[in-house]
């Protein structure tokens, strides 16, 4: 679900409106940031199969460390407590926590059933919804429009940077999501985890971004 990943953190910036947009980007999407990292390390497997579900060719074959339930809880656990010592806000640090483990949430609606709950554990969790392409499509693109909407309703730009430079996030996020649900499969898995790993270039765009825009009004 990578842009339902980005619709969360957009839309957390209405819940902390001053924390970072790059730290809130980075939260949902966390564990896909640590998964290639594992798969290149070995810790972790995967397969390129296309037709494996409608909506992507990548089979997951073993990736209990960074995408099992009680790893996510652990792993957002970590880093909103990270966020809060940084920040000492509790409530980014537990905006943080929840959206890291929000991934696990929604990779379950998305994915086959291939999500465990623990490492080494025999119960396996998934709803299937990318067995459809156009149901996937229209679940995610409508929760990552709310997502922006939410974004943009807690800040305004403070120039035309602020403007245009989240305009061309957005735009990235919507050609990289067409690019994964109508491009060719990934030559290898190597390929796509270094692809995925790329990710970890969203976040100092989302602080540029975010530096550019300002808090239109706090939540009360």
């Amino acid at each position: 679900m990578f842009i339902g990943h980005a619709a969360v953190g957009f839309a957390s910036k209405a819940v902390v409106p001053r924390a970072s947009l790059g730290v809130l980007l980075a939260a949902p999407f966390l564990l896909d940031i640590l998964w290639p990292i594992f798969i290149l390390t070995g810790l972790e497997s995967a397969r390129i199969e296309p037709g494996n579900t409608a909506f992507t060719p990548l089979a997951f074959d073993s990736y209990p460390w960074s995408h099992s339930l009680l790893m996510a809880i652990l792993w957002g656990a970590l880093f909103g407590f990270i966020v809060y010592v940084v920040s000492r806000s509790a409530a980014f640090g537990a905006v943080v926590a929840l959206a890291t483990v929000s991934h696990w949430i929604c990779d379950a609606v998305v994915h086959r059933p291939d999500l465990p709950l623990t490492p080494g554990g025999m119960i396996f969790v998934g709803m299937g919804l990318w067995n459809s392409k156009a149901a996937t499509l229209a679940v995610e693109l409508p929760l990552f429009a709310l997502g922006v909407w939410l974004y943009v309703r807690a800040t305004r730009p403070k120039d035309a940077l602020g403007r245009w430079a989240l305009a061309a996030l957005v735009a990235f996020f919507l050609v990289a999501y067409a690019g994964a649900a109508f491009g060719p499969p990934p030559p290898s898995i190597t390929a796509a985890a270094w692809g995925t790993l790329a990710l970890v270039l969203l976040i100092p765009w989302a602080v540029w971004v975010d530096r550019h825009r300002e808090v239109e009004a706090e939540l009360s």
